[in-house]
């Protein structure tokens, strides 16, 4: 029986599978269509499927589960298992399992469950929080800010224009003094020419 196990076998197996199936599926579409083969067609089909039904029928189903090749003998209700994971003990095949060793193995596993759980709730507690407001408080921050930079620029243009007025007055000053002094000779020659008449 170590050929049934091997790759070859397998994909005999399904190759004689499929072709059955499709011999099958030919002699049903021929009788649908009512070819003059079809009634042929049909016998012969279903006499492939009834042989590959009881072939595999004689070779039995192949055991390719994972926690088989994990726990060998699982499907033996009184077998002693030992996971592969566990290892060899000294000159034994270790602690078989037991309630003990599965009770302590889910102990575990429930108290990561439990941390799970309070990380969960943490999640759900944040997720609860109400962010509905947030956006307009970053609008209004924003808005803030950019009345903020504009009084800036302003502030910084009336400082120019506080400079320029300034620089203005100063000449104004200068034009006024000169006026002055020109309007002071004016008055005094005036005053000298009067008196002399």
């Amino acid at each position: 029986m170590s050929f049934v196990k091997t790759k070859g076998f397998k994909y005999f197996k399904n190759l004689l599978i499929g072709l059955g199936a499709a011999v099958v599926l030919m002699g049903a579409l021929a009788k649908l269509e009512s070819w003059p083969w079809a009634s042929t067609a049909l016998i012969v089909g279903l006499s492939t499927e009834a042989f590959i039904f009881l072939f595999l029928g004689l070779i039995g189903p192949e055991p390719d589960y994972y926690w088989d090749k994990l726990f060998p003998g699982l499907d033996d209700y009184h077998a002693q298992l030992q996971p592969l994971t566990a290892g060899v003990t000294g000159g034994d095949m270790g602690t078989p399992l037991h309630g003990d060793v599965i009770e302590a193995q889910l102990g575990g596993m429930l108290t990561e469950l439990q941390s799970m759980s309070k990380n969960l709730s943490s999640l759900k507690a944040l997720q609860e929080v109400d962010f509905s407001g947030t956006s307009e408080q970053i609008k209004a921050m924003n808005n803030f800010y950019t009345k903020l930079n504009e009084a800036m620029s302003d502030l910084s243009d009336s400082l120019e224009d506080t400079k320029s007025y300034k620089a203005q007055l100063a000449e104004l000053n200068s034009n006024l003094a000169n006026l002055n002094n020109v309007y002071g000779s004016m008055l005094n020659a005036m005053a000298t020419s009067f008196n002399r008449g």
